[in-house]
């Protein structure tokens, strides 16, 4: 991840609904959720929450896939876990620690 696009990830994140939203998508993992169940889930209106998965969609945070009649959104842990590679990447002053590699998630 370079600096431009880890700037659009953290600008994504630095709002209150969207950082709920993000992390209600990692929780659900693989299985993803409908807009739907994550506007009742956060008590936000769906114009609202379409706004703010837009904006982590295009800071390529989620992802949208149509199944059937429903769109399902995920997570892009590949983004986090980059994301989190590239503000620990420092630690340790330049030295490689455990810290400097975040865990992947083996369950998506």
């Amino acid at each position: 991840m370079n600096e431009p696009e880890v700037v659009k990830a953290l600008g994504a994140l630095a709002q209150e609904t969207r950082l709920k939203l993000f992390r209600l998508l990692v929780v659900a993992g693989k299985d993803g959720l409908t807009p739907g169940h994550m506007a009742e889930t956060l008590q936000v209106a769906p114009t609202a929450l379409s706004f703010h998965l837009k904006e982590l969609s295009h800071a390529g945070l989620v992802r949208s896939e149509r199944e059937g009649r429903h769109i399902i959104y995920r997570a892009e842990f590949a983004a986090m876990d980059a994301l989190l590679a590239f503000l620990t990447a420092e630690c340790c002053q330049g030295q490689p620690c455990l810290a400097s590699t975040p865990p992947t998630c083996t369950q998506c």
